[in-house]
This record gives structure tokens, C-alpha cells and sequence, in this order.
């Protein structure tokens, strides 16, 4: 026995040219043995040689035995390698992997479909390391393509999550408003209002580490992570409030840095000089110079954005670094920052000259005689009282009245008269900044809310009880907006956001899911610790005045916090600036690649343009209109108008993060496997109710604004948005409670009153797969206007295994008439080798629990009389009898072709029903249900009952009112009586005529040439028994048209509405024709006597059809009972006539057959 052992190196069959992916086929004899080497057991440091075409040596076993040895060959060609042996056909050329594939090849039909799992494994090997951008990574990959190499991933969780989190989470809000937001609030509204914004991110940091641990999370961040767990219309919608804040936060940077420019480093730079619409103003130009050179920044490059952000984050640590050592160095050497009092009212510092906090300070003079008596010296203290004279020799001490003398008495002379508030009360300076040991905190534990021009107090200064509004022309420190907890909580929020920056970076981390939760946990526990120390570091070292002095009004125009900084304010000025400046660029640069992925995504048509870019893929024209949009912040000009705006579009974009996270778990989703397992679905429950409550406390109509945004574009989505499948969690949601539904439907029946029809339409397609009645999806259409259940049904002829894909062609031609005539349901197609078992197997199982059809739509049969297939009309008769087996309604539209269109305009007219028997109120309801539809809405309703003699028609008539009435269903009524009993001749002769007919089609048993000599021969013998109505009965164009009835002349017609027939006459009539010559088959047809139950029907369907044509001749539709078929299925034949009759002379009729329940109720 002789073995083969083949070495190969793990080269890909599609990296080699010219290689097949087919094995040929191997023949070897019973003693040989070919042995192949495992794929994994190849020592993948040998190099490939490059003329081997991948195999690099092949080891011969020694010959054993008697058999014939084995011979192996390896011819080296250009690129190709050709394997020579007695076992195998050398004129193939082949790949190595063709060997491997011996051991599976029970599977080889389907590799093409179903890949072996080393090549699934080695497709997603590197799946993480790629670049990541807004391209779906499950479409752009496919199998077979080449991948190429790309850098490994090396950040870790402290500088790839944590640093990139605290940058984003750390801004202007710390620095310009916190203080601001701790003497407004007290420090325990402070706390509490810090605690909640910090509790909502927490919570949402981690249902996103469920979320970003559950698979890879490309570009995008919460944007994807939404989309693709709540689907593409929430995922729009959030995902278009997600850029919006984060191009409002662009701008709120940008004005936080404008401020701090103007009005802390380069005052002198104002343009517009003054308070209120001043400043505003100012910050306008200023605001729309910084972002006109900021976008152009990003537009040159945004790796300079990136190289500037380490400088940025530094600036950010170093701040808040110099806040804490200032507040412990304030424990023990206060900062000299005086705060001038008048009273208990804060003075502004711009009014205090050569730090003169006083009324008046005393100027040394010389005295003379003009002025003075030479032995006094007048001296003025600084009070109210008199002049004090005082005998002496020194020089003359005169008191000079100081700058703000004149701001409140509006001259420097003494004797004037000033502010009544000026005069009862004198200056004093506190310590603006007195320390973390001075005990102020006590002070600054309760709120002090202003509105807008109110004057800054401290209220434990005493001050005279003069009630004096202050004016705005007087040097105090004013209140510029009106202040609410609701307020302060949306002003502070944004402080709090930026948590999503390293789910951003997942594909530059090492292990993104250990990464991504730890670092954004730790950095939101850091910052909220940050935050809530620096409430109570405020509180513990700086007067409430100066808390509550947003610009610094009062310490000499310095930034309040940067008044507790040490060594210097100008520390966390510098610091504060460049940080705003970079969070501002940050948010420039993520917010068009956030738009670029939504427009990339294509599932918001109007935003594909914003989807290009430059060649390199920045994205230009997002850039553009995110300019745009943030200059509007710009305009707005205030940094507390801002805020509030993005607080409401981020806390919209976290309630969704909560409420993916917190349905994927409760739906237990077979993919939902985060490696995060430290989260639950109440904490994402609390976190979306915190986020929601959050949205109505902050600012009601900002959240009603922002709703209304997201539901516009979720609209949008749904109506005109690409339509994209991702797995999403909504879905999901949809099945279970779909399945709930369903469930609590079994517990019982339906009520009548919750009875509606549930459409099943059967419809036919011709061998061209077109519908041949159309018409019957728009009359469905128009009966359910949308509402319940709607399977459209069909039956592909043949065997499931050969005319499978027919029957998908025929789902989509259904799908597509359905959208056509915009009918919201289901199409279901069934393969059998015989129309009427198709049908009704599907009858049969079609829908699911309580969503099962009680109605079903069908067409009449064209032309059954002289279609040569006679299975139509027999599968006709054959579904009534299902469906009346099913207890299932019927509804038959004869002359579908003239019913009118959903584009047709309505017009006045009747609906009229005859109501013979009863059967569940069907026909009460359908007419009312069509009105809701606007092509029958003009339509009045006429009902019409039947009188027999014995019945009291005036008595009817007012019962069938009063029960219109408590129907609640406006109708005309009339009772038609039926008094005359006898059988007319036409009667007995169209009686005659039908089963005559129906006993030559169950003779005739020739060849078809024969049949029609026959039924000439017929013809021609019994012209007046009207035989020709065979071959001349229906027209197509009418589905089955409209019979004619005998009538030749006057003559003729007074004797078939007058003549009764006799025995006597009857036997004359048939010794008059009996000379006729026939075959004996047919005259034996010819000497028939008519039944006398179907002389009695024909004489029901004839009577009640001149009635029907008398009353109802001009009404737009006719609805009426439609008799059962007979239990023998030998006069299937005659019950279709007796249906013709019924209903000849009729342009458009409606047959119902109820489904033996009740459908409509007189109860409440």
C-alpha cells in the first residue's frame, strides 16, 4: 500500500490565477491510499515559492505490497501548478484547497452558498480592523473579496476611551456657569441638580456599554447604535437630534470663548460699546469670525484638529488642577478680591475709581479767609451729619465726593439731592473670596432665585428699611436673566454630555469591548466627582454674591472662578479659552462625519448630497451646512439660550440609548449578547424616564420642539425613506406584541361588535403572470379603507419543486398591485397541481390564530358557458361550497370590469339591497362600509325586502325602519310584494332549456369535431327552444355579460309573460317537434321533462330579477343574497344559471353570502 502526502501553505484559491475552485474528479484503485496534510498543521513561516503556484514540497511514500507503485510529479508552469498522477487527471490545472474539499464533499453542490467554516473564519479574523467609517461593514463585505491589510489597533482604555471622554465631557459650562449655577441654586439645589445630570449619563453609559459590547460599533456612534437596535425611522430621527446638538454645542463653544475673550482677556476689543443688546452684538461678530476660521481649519485638515487636542485637554487638566489648589491655599492666605457693598447691594467694580468704595474721601488743602475761618477746619466723615468744626492749626482736610457720589446723585456738589436708598445707607467691602475655613457655605446652602434686572443682595448686611427700586441707571451689579431650578438644569446639562466619544473610537482600540465600557464609566464617575466637589468647594469659598455674579461684575470684571485659582486668574482664563476653542473644533469635526454617515446610510433621500465629499472622503458639503446651521447659534448670541436647545437634542438622543438597550433585554434577542453584563433593563428604564423628565423640566416647549423635529423626520422616514432591514430591536418589538395579540385573540371569539371583514381575495393570473381582475384588489381596497386583516391569495398550477420560483414571480406581481392600489396586507401563493385544491388549502391556512380571514372575495367566472375548460365554473362552485363549510362569508362582484377605479370621482347615485333572507347582517354593513370610501361616499342607501302574500308589508316596513334606526344606519326603505305565483312559460322554457343543456354536455362523450356536429344538429332541431344559448351567451369584456332573453317578436313576448302551461299544451308542444330526426342520445334529451325544484328556482330567479331590474335599474351598485349551491353536485350546471338569471339585466352586483354569525349589533 503506497500513500501521497501533499504539504501545502495557507494560500488563498483566490490569490492564485487560473485555479478552478471545482476538484476533478479522483479515481484511484482500492489499494491505493491518498493521504492529504491538514491545513493548520503547515509551518507557516516557509516561503512560497513563486513558480509553485503555492505547493512547496511533495513527499513520496514508499511502494508496498504487490500493487503498482504510485508515481507524483509537480510541474512548475507560469504561476499554475499541475499535479501528474495515475490517480488523477493531470489535464485539469488545480488549487490546493481542491484536495481539502475531498473530505466535504457531501457539501460541494453547495460551497457556492454556504462557505466551509475555515474561510467564514478567516474572512472575519481581522473584522474589527477595519477602517472605520460610515459604510455599512456587512455590505461592504463579500465573499471572495480581497482584503486589504491595515494597521493594528494599539490604544488602550486610558488614552483611547478615558482622555478622549474627559475632553468632551469637561467645557465651557465648568468654567463660565457652574459658579454661576451654585450661588443661584444654594449649594444644595446645586448638588442636586449636578447628581441628576450625572445619574442620567451614568445610566446611559451603561446601556451604550451594553449596546458597543454587543458587536462591533463602526463611525457613528450613538447613531448606529440606535439605528441598528430601534431601526432606520428612530434611528434617523435621533440620529439628525444627535448632529443637531452637536453643531449647537459647536456653537455654544464658540460663544463661551467669544466671551471669555471679550470679557476677560481683550475688553478693550468691543466693538459695540454698552450692556445688553451691546454685548450681544458683540458676541455676534465675534462668534461668526471664530467659526468662519475654525470651519476653514477643519475644511484644510482635520489632523491638525487632532494634533491640537492633547495642547486643548492639557489646558483642561491644568484648570482644574489650579481650582482645587486655590481652594485649599484659600484655607489658609484669602485672595484680595474686595467686593464694594452699598447696604446689602452688590456695586459694580466699573464704577469704583482708585478702589474708592466710599461716598467721600478726604483732600488736604490750604485754608484762606476767603473759604474758612483761620481757626477752624471743616471736615467731612462719611455720613449724613453736619460739618464738624474743629478748632486747629494743622491745613484744611476738605472731604472731595468720589465717583460714585456722582453715579447715584447725579452732580459732585455736597448739597444735592440723591438716591433716597444712597442716602439712608453707607458703602462697605466684604471679602469676595473668604476662604475654605471661613464657614460661608452655611450662608450658600439656600437658593436665592432673581429675575431679570433684579439688583444682587446679601442678605445678612444690614440695610435700611427705604423700599427704593433700584434704577438701571445706578452702578449696581443686575441680574440679566430671570432664574428657575427648571432653568439652571438646562443650562447645566451640557456639561454633562460627551460620553459617546469612545464608542467613536472603537476601531482604534486594542479590546474595544473591555475599553469602551471601563473608560467612559470612569470618566463619568471622575467628571461627576469634578463636579460635585467643585459645588461645594464654591460654596465653601466664595461669597454668594460673587456666586452669583455671572460676568464678574463685582472682583473687577475677573472670571468668577478664576478668582479662586491659584497662582494667578489668568490661569483658567488662558486654559478656560483654549479648551473652549478646542471642544468647539471637536464638535466642527464630528458632526459632519455624523451627517456623512446618516446620509451615507441613504435612509433620508433629501440628505444624499451630503453624503460626497472631498477625495479623501472629508466631508465638505456636511461641513458647509453645519456651518450654516451653527451660525444660527451664533446669532442667538447668549450662552444660556444656547444650552438649552442642545440639552434638549442630546437628552432626546440618550432617552433612546436607554430605550434600545432596555428593549433589546426585555425581548432576549438571540443576538443580544453584550460582554457587558453589569447592566438590566430597569436602570435603562430609569435612565430614559430621568432623560425624559430632564427634557419638560429644563424647558417644556424646547421638548415639544425637539419631539416634533424627531417625529417629522420619523415620518419622513417611513413614508419616503430607503427601506432597510438592520435587525432592530423595534422589529423585535412588533413580533412580541404581534404575538401577544394574537394570543389573547384565541382566548375567544370576536364580538359582533368588533366584527369587520377580514379579506381573503382570490385572484386569478394569466400565463403571462399579469391578474386578470385587477378590479377585484381595488373593490377590497375600498371596502377596508385600510383597516383589518387583507391576504391576497393565489394558485400557481404545477409542482412546488418545478414552479418554485413562478410562485415568487407571483408574490411580486401581487406585492406590486397591492402597493398600486395601496392595500396594506399579505400575499399568499400556493402551488397545486389543481386550481380548486389549491384554493382550498389555502382557505384552509390562511392567517394565524385570531387573524384568520372570515371573508372571502372572489370573481365570477368569465364566460363559463362557452369556455372550454369547464374546471372554472366547477372551481367556482366548488369554493362557495368551502367557504360555507369554513362558516366563512362570500363575496361575489359580478361585472367586476365596470366597478369604478379609487381614482374615479364620486358621484350621487344608490346603493340598493335586497334583502331576502337573513344571514348575520352582511348586507347591512357592506354598504357602510363602502361609503367611508370617497368614490361611494355620494351614494345614498336604499334597502329593499320581499313580501310574501301572507305577510303584512305596511308592518314590515315600519319594523325594518325601526331597526335601520337602532342600527344607526340612514336608509331608504321600501317592501316589495310578490303576489302572483304562477310559472310563466318563459320560466318552464328557459327551465327546459337548462337541463336539456346540461344533459347534452353529460352525454356527449366524442372527439371534438363530433361534439360540435352534435350540438349543430341540436341547434338547428330546437332553435325555439333557444339551444343557442351554448355558444353565444357571455362576453368576455363584461365577465360573462349580460343575457339576452327570447324575445322574436311582440307576439312571442305577450305569449311568455301571459301563457301558463297545461298538461294538454305541454303534450301538444311535444307532438309538434317529435318528428325531428336525431341521434338517440339527444332524443331522448329532447323528450325531457323539466324538474320540478328547478322549474320552481328558475321561477324564483326570473321573478325576482324583474323586480331587482324595475327597482333598481339605475342604482350604481346592487347587492343581494346569493342562494347556496345544491347538495348534489349533478345540478351544479343549473345552479350557475339560476345565478345568471338572478342577475341579468344588472350592470354591477355585489352576491353576499353570509358566514352563519352575526356581524352587526343594535347594543352599545
Amino acid at each position: 500500500m503506497s500513500s501521497v502526502r501533499f504539504t501545502v501553505t495557507p494560500t488563498k484559491a483566490e490569490d492564485l490565477p487560473g485555479l478552478s475552485d471545482t476538484s476533478p474528479d479522483i479515481s484511484s484503485r482500492p489499494s491505493a491510499h491518498v493521504r492529504f496534510g491538514s491545513r493548520e498543521s503547515v509551518n507557516r513561516s516557509e516561503p512560497v515559492s513563486e513558480g509553485s503556484g503555492g505547493v512547496t514540497t511533495a513527499t513520496l511514500g514508499g511502494a508496498g505490497g504487490n500493487d503498482t507503485p504510485d508515481y507524483c510529479s509537480v510541474d512548475q508552469g507560469d504561476g499554475n501548478s499541475k499535479i501528474s498522477s495515475v490517480y488523477i487527471n493531470n489535464s485539469h490545472g488545480m488549487d490546493d484547497d481542491d484536495f481539502y474539499d475531498r473530505n466535504l464533499a457531501l457539501f460541494e453542490e453547495e460551497m457556492d452558498t454556504r462557505p466551509k467554516v475555515s474561510s467564514l473564519l478567516n474572512r472575519l479574523a481581522n473584522y474589527t480592523n477595519l477602517t472605520q467609517g460610515a459604510k455599512e461593514h456587512e455590505e461592504a463585505e463579500s465573499f471572495g473579496e480581497k482584503k486589504k491589510t491595515s494597521k493594528l489597533p494599539q490604544m488602550g482604555t486610558f488614552m483611547g476611551v478615558y482622555l478622549p471622554c474627559l475632553q468632551n465631557i469637561f467645557g465651557v459650562i465648568l468654567f463660565l456657569r457652574l459658579t454661576w449655577v451654585v450661588g443661584t441654586a444654594g449649594v444644595l439645589q446645586a448638588l442636586c441638580i449636578v447628581f441628576i445630570c450625572c445619574c442620567c449619563t451614568l445610566l446611559t453609559a451603561i446601556s451604550m456599554s451594553a449596546i458597543a459590547t454587543n458587536g462591533v460599533v463602526p463611525a457613528g456612534g450613538s447613531y448606529f447604535m440606535i439605528s441598528r437596535s430601534l431601526g432606520p425611522e428612530f434611528g434617523g430621527a435621533v440620529g439628525i437630534c444627535f448632529y443637531l446638538g452637536t453643531t449647537f454645542a459647536g456653537a455654544m463653544y464658540i460663544l463661551g470663548a467669544v466671551e471669555i475673550f471679550l470679557m476677560y482677556i481683550v475688553s478693550q476689543a468691543e466693538i459695540f460699546k454698552g450692556e445688553g443688546a451691546a454685548r450681544l452684538n458683540n458676541m455676534r461678530v465675534y462668534g461668526s469670525i471664530c467659526l468662519l476660521l475654525m470651519s476653514l481649519l477643519v475644511f484644510v485638515g482635520v489632523k491638525y484638529v487632532n494634533k491640537l487636542a492633547s495642547i486643548f485637554l492639557a489646558c483642561v487638566i491644568v484648570s482644574i488642577v489650579s481650582i482645587y489648589v486655590g481652594a485649599l491655599v484659600s484655607a489658609f492666605q484669602e485672595p484680595r478680591f474686595p467686593v464694594c457693598m452699598l447696604g446689602n447691594r452688590t456695586i459694580s467694580s466699573h464704577f469704583i475709581i482708585d478702589n474708592q468704595c466710599r461716598k467721600t474721601v478726604p483732600v488736604e488743602t490750604e485754608a484762606t479767609t476767603e473759604s474758612f475761618d483761620s481757626n477752624f477746619t471743616v471736615s467731612y466723615e462719611n455720613s449724613t451729619a453736619g460739618p464738624i468744626i474743629v478748632p486747629t492749626d494743622a491745613p484744611v482736610v476738605v472731604e472731595k465726593t468720589t465717583y460714585l457720589w456722582r453715579e447715584f446723585c447725579q452732580s459732585p456738589d455736597l448739597n444735592t439731592t440723591c438716591d433716597e436708598y444712597f442716602s439712608a445707607n453707607n458703602f462697605s467691602e466684604i471679602k469676595g473670596i473668604p476662604g475654605l475655613a471661613s464657614g460661608i457655605i452655611s450662608a450658600n446652602l439656600w437658593s436665592s432665585y432673581l429675575s431679570k434686572g433684579e439688583v444682587l443682595e446679601k442678605g445678612s448686611l444690614s440695610s435700611s428699611h427705604v423700599v427704593h427700586p433700584a434704577s438701571a441707571t445706578h452702578p449696581y451689579v443686575f441680574a440679566d436673566i430671570t432664574t428657575s431650578f427648571t432653568l439652571l438644569v438646562g443650562i447645566f446639562f451640557p456639561s454633562v454630555t460627551g460620553i459617546m466619544a469612545g464608542s467613536n473610537r472603537s476601531g482604534d482600540l486594542k479590546d474595544a469591548q473591555r475599553s469602551i465600557p471601563i473608560g467612559t464609566i470612569l470618566a463619568i464617575l471622575t467628571t461627576s466627582v469634578v463636579y460635585l466637589s467643585s459645588v461645594v468647594l464654591f460654596g465653601a469659598c466664595i461669597d454668594g454674591v460673587v456666586l452669583r455674579d455671572k460676568f464678574g461684575d463685582s472682583v473687577k470684571s475677573n472670571l468668577v472662578v478664576g478668582t479662586l485659582a491659584w497662582p494667578s486668574p489668568l490661569v483658567i482664563v488662558i486654559g478656560s479659552f483654549f479648551s473652549t476653542c478646542g471642544a468647539g473644533l471637536q464638535s466642527l469635526t464630528g458632526a459632519p462625519r455624523l451627517l456623512q454617515a446618516i446620509a451615507k446610510d441613504n435612509i433620508i433621500p433629501f440628505l444624499r448630497v451630503f453624503g460626497h465629499g472631498k477625495a479623501n472622503g472629508e466631508p465638505t458639503w456636511a461641513l458647509l451646512l453645519t456651518a450654516l446651521i451653527a451660525e444660527l447659534g451664533i446669532l442667538i448670541a447668549s450662552l444660556d439660550l444656547v444650552a438649552p436647545i442642545l440639552t434638549m437634542f442630546f437628552l432626546m438622543c440618550y432617552l433612546f440609548v436607554n430605550l434600545a438597550c432596555g428593549l433589546q433585554t426585555l425581548l432576549r434577542t438571540p443576538n443580544w449578547r453584550p460582554r457587558f453584563s453589569y447592566y438590566h433593563w430597569t436602570l435603562s428604564f430609569l435612565g430614559m424616564i430621568i432623560c425624559l423628565a430632564l427634557m419638560f423640566i429644563s424647558s417644556w416647549y424646547y421638548a415639544i420642539v425637539a419631539m416634533v423635529i424627531a417625529g417629522m423626520i420619523y415620518k419622513y422616514i417611513e413614508y419616503h425613506g430607503a427601506e432597510k432591514e438592520w435587525g432592530d430591536g423595534i422589529r423585535g418589538l412588533s413580533l412580541s406584541a404581534a404575538r401577544y395579540a394574537l394570543l389573547r385573540l384565541e382566548e375567544g371569539p370576536p364580538h359582533t361588535k368588533n366584527w369587520r371583514p377580514q379579506l381573503l381575495v382570490l385572484l386569478k393570473l394569466d400565463e403571462d403572470a399579469h391578474v386578470k381582475s385587477p378590479r377585484l384588489l381595488t373593490f377590497a381596497s375600498q371596502l377596508k379603507a385600510g383597516k383589518g386583516l387583507t391576504i391576497v391569495g393565489t394558485v400557481v398550477p404545477g409542482h412546488f419543486l418545478q414552479t418554485y420560483g413562478e410562485a415568487l414571480a407571483a408574490e411580486q406581481t401581487l406585492k406590486h398591485l397591492m402597493d398600486k392600489e395601496r392595500v396594506k396586507g399579505f400575499v399568499q401563493c400556493i402551488v397545486a397541481q389543481k386550481p380548486r385544491e389549491g384554493i382550498s388549502h389555502m382557505i384552509q391556512s390562511s392567517g394565524l390564530g385570531g387573524m384568520k380571514p372570515n371573508t372571502v372575495v372572489m370573481g365570477w367566472p368569465h364566460a363559463w358557458r362557452q369556455s372550454e375548460d369547464p374546471q372554472a365554473w366547477k372551481t367556482f362552485i366548488n369554493t362557495v361550497r368551502v367557504t360555507t363549510a369554513a362558516h366563512l362569508a362570500l363575496l361575489v362582484p359580478k361585472n367586476i370590469s365596470l366597478f369604478p377605479s379609487n381614482s374615479e370621482p364620486s358621484t350621487d347615485g344608490y346603493i340598493d339591497v335586497w334583502w331576502i333572507v337573513h344571514d348575520g347582517g352582511m348586507l347591512m354593513l357592506l354598504p357602510f362600509l363602502l361609503r367611508q370610501h370617497k368614490v361611494w361616499r355620494k351614494c345614498a342607501m336604499r334597502i329593499f325586502t320581499v313580501a310574501q302574500m301572507e305577510d303584512n308589508s305596511i308592518q314590515m316596513k315600519k319594523d325594518l325602519a325601526t331597526f335601520l334606526y337602532h342600527l344607526r344606519i340612514e336608509a331608504e326603505v321600501e317592501v316589495v310584494e310578490m303576489h302572483n305565483s304562477d310559472i310563466s312559460a318563459y320560466t318552464y322554457e328557459r327551465t327546459l332549456m337548462m337541463e336539456q343543456r346540461s344533459q347534452m354536455l353529460r352525454q356527449m362523450r366524442l372527439s371534438k369535431s363530433d361534439r360540435e356536429r352534435e350540438a349543430q344538429l341540436v341547434k338547428d332541431r330546437n332553435s325555439m327552444l333557444r339551444l343557442t344559448s351554448i355558444g353565444s351567451d357571455d362576453d368576455d369584456d363584461t365577465d360573462g355579460g349580460e343575457r339576452d332573453r327570447p324575445v322574436s317578436s311582440s307576439s312571442e313576448h305577450h305569449r311568455r309573460v301571459q301563457m301558463t302551461w297545461t298538461k294538454e299544451k305541454t303534450a301538444q308542444y311535444r307532438a309538434t317537434h317529435s318528428c325531428c330526426s336525431t341521434p338517440e342520445g339527444f332524443r331522448d334529451m329532447l323528450s325531457l321533462r323539466p324538474d320540478h325544484s328547478n322549474v320552481r328556482r328558475m321561477h324564483t330567479a326570473v321573478k325576482l330579477n324583474e323586480v331587482i331590474v324595475n327597482k333598481s335599474h339605475d342604482a350604481r351598485l346592487v347587492l343581494l343574497n346569493m342562494p347556496g349551491p345544491p347538495k348534489n353536485t349533478e345540478g351544479d350546471e343549473n345552479y350557475m344559471e339560476f345565478l345568471e338569471v338572478l342577475t341579468e339585466g344588472l350592470e354591477r352586483v355585489l352576491l353576499v353570502r353570509g358566514g352563519g354569525s352575526e356581524v352587526i349589533t343594535i347594543y352599545s
